[in-house]
């Protein structure tokens, strides 16, 4: 039986343009559970680190609607004190960018350090670093001791990320946010902090919220996928079916762009056109449906909603029904799609 860790219910995060507000997370409603990664996946500007955001309550001139439960906590209408309490120890976050998300005037030791002390006062300090030494060489840093008195200006980028990292589980969190952790790594640096987040997720059982654009992340990383576009989560699926039979547009969309062995030869498919600025977005009718004029417009719902079509897997819009790439037949395209 799986245990809910975090819930989020018809979330909105929305940001002023002059004179008015628009959503860029957009009536979001997913939940965590424990030992879980749960990867959530779209292209840039589709609200993804928007929603990371909101969950740590990191945004300083956004409106938050809905609600954030954690532990029967709702985190979206928490008092700042009362946040601090729990970002950090009950909460972790990886950010998406080491090199910003640490203070370049400190030493990394005493960074990851403070993080121990917020939340452990009575904590002395030979053993602050013993365990800031500890949590070094659990994110696989070498010479620890060293690397305790750098800089983050001295370290490389897969290094920097450690830090990071043990930063993020230095009170072992039952929920760590990890935003595109992995983004301006090489292949063999970020094939390794795959497998640290993996170890992490296994040895303390916590729920991980995975955002990212890499789908080969999402296939080796995920139990759980939510896709999202323009601000809503578009389909959830566990990560096999999501591969084996995805059905959202862009789900298909998405996983026909990946390049492909077997297709060697013929044109990767490329999705027309761009997700739209936030104060340009759609607010009624299917929110793709400009990408696939393909599609008629009798196809989309009007408001369209999640529907769910397997247990625990949830499409948004009916266009899914009668959707097809434009050099493939609709008899072709929907056999097997009810």
């Amino acid at each position: 039986m799986t245990e809910e860790l975090l819930k989020v219910q018809h979330l909105k995060t929305s940001f002023r343009i002059k004179d008015d507000y628009y959503a860029a997370v957009d009536d979001v409603t997913l939940t965590l559970n424990k030992n879980e990664v749960l990867a959530i996946v779209g292209e840039s500007g589709c609200g993804k680190s928007a929603l990371a955001f909101s969950i740590m309550g990191l945004h300083t001139k956004a409106k938050i609607e809905g609600n954030i439960l954690y532990k029967d906590q709702d985190l979206a209408n928490m008092s700042l004190a009362k946040l601090n309490k729990l970002r950090g120890k009950d909460l972790g976050m990886i950010f998406q960018d080491p090199l910003t998300a640490l203070n370049p005037l400190m030493e990394v030791g005493e960074q990851i350090g403070e993080v121990l002390m917020l939340h452990n006062k009575n904590m002395s300090k030979t053993k602050r670093v013993e365990k800031v030494i500890e949590l070094l060489n659990k994110v696989g840093i070498p010479r620890a001791a060293h690397t305790f008195s750098q800089f983050p200006h001295e370290l490389s980028g897969g290094m920097r990320q450690r830090v990071v990292i043990a930063m993020a589980i230095a009170n072992d969190p039952e929920v760590l946010v990890a935003d595109e952790p992995t983004t301006a790594l090489d292949a063999t640096i970020q094939s390794q902090i795959l497998d640290l987040i993996k170890e992490l997720k296994d040895g303390s059982q916590a729920g991980i919220i995975l955002i990212t654009h890499d789908l080969g992340v999402v296939a080796e990383m995920a139990d759980r996928v939510a896709v999202m576009y323009a601000g809503q989560i578009v389909e959830i699926a566990d990560v096999h079916t999501l591969f084996d039979h995805p059905l959202h547009p862009y789900t298909r969309s998405l996983l026909n762009s990946i390049p492909n062995a077997e297709r060697e030869g013929e044109k990767l498919h490329v999705i027309q056109g761009i997700v739209p600025a936030l104060q340009k977005l759609p607010r009624k009718g299917c929110r793709f449906s400009a990408r696939i004029p393909w599609i008629d417009a009798s196809e989309h719902e009007e408001n369209p909603e999640l529907h769910e079509v397997a247990p625990g897997h949830f499409v948004r819009c009916t266009c899914y029904k009668n959707f097809h790439f434009p050099d493939e037949s609709k008899e072709a395209a929907h056999h097997g799609i009810s």
